[in-house]
């Protein structure tokens, strides 16, 4: 099935094949959710993403009481958003390297458990480039860079007013035995 922008805003088509019924629906143009003749739907990576994210997001505490907010999620990549508040200031009256890690390992986080595989952090890397201030609204994007086996590399970028790099992060995950959810009974 070709995609075209125009003619995919609610198209739905059906169509019998090998006994088995599918239901074609666009979603944001061309993200296609397939329901065979179980009537259960096939999750998308989206799909999927989010639901681990809230998931995930309701039982994180601490990333709650930082003022933490996720900005997008989507299949190996999160963002979220974070204000740096008084009692997140060191002694040199900056935002604290640890808070700034912080919001780089929680992106980290929902980013490598998208794929609904628990996942926890191995290893992070942090580089400083810039203060952070009072104030000001701290973003950190993570993007999956390789995922083999039960392994997983992905890069955090946090930025602050204007697109300004503060820090860059390399994090390592690994995937543990489990999933979030039972996708069968999604």
């Amino acid at each position: 099935m070709q995609c075209h922008a125009h003619s995919l805003t609610r198209l739905c088509a059906y169509f019998k094949r090998d006994q088995q019924r599918y239901l074609y629906q666009t979603r944001n143009l061309c993200s296609i959710t397939t329901i065979v003749s179980t009537g259960k739907a096939h999750m998308t990576p989206q799909d999927r993403a989010e639901k681990c994210a809230a998931l995930m997001w309701g039982k994180d505490g601490a990333s709650q009481s930082l003022g933490m907010q996720i900005a997008a999620i989507g299949p190996g990549t999160a963002t979220l958003k974070m204000q740096v508040r008084d009692d997140m200031l060191n002694g040199h009256g900056i935002c604290h390297g640890g808070m700034i890690l912080t919001l780089a390992d929680s992106a980290f986080a929902f980013a490598c458990n998208s794929h609904n595989r628990l996942s926890v952090a191995q290893h992070l890397q942090i580089t400083y480039l810039a203060p952070a201030n009072l104030g000001e609204t701290l973003t950190a994007h993570a993007t999956e860079q390789a995922r083999q086996g039960r392994n997983g590399t992905y890069d955090i970028a946090v930025t602050g007013a204007e697109g300004r790099q503060i820090a860059l992060v390399r994090g390592h995950s690994h995937s543990l035995n489990g999933q979030h959810f039972n996708e069968e009974q999604a």
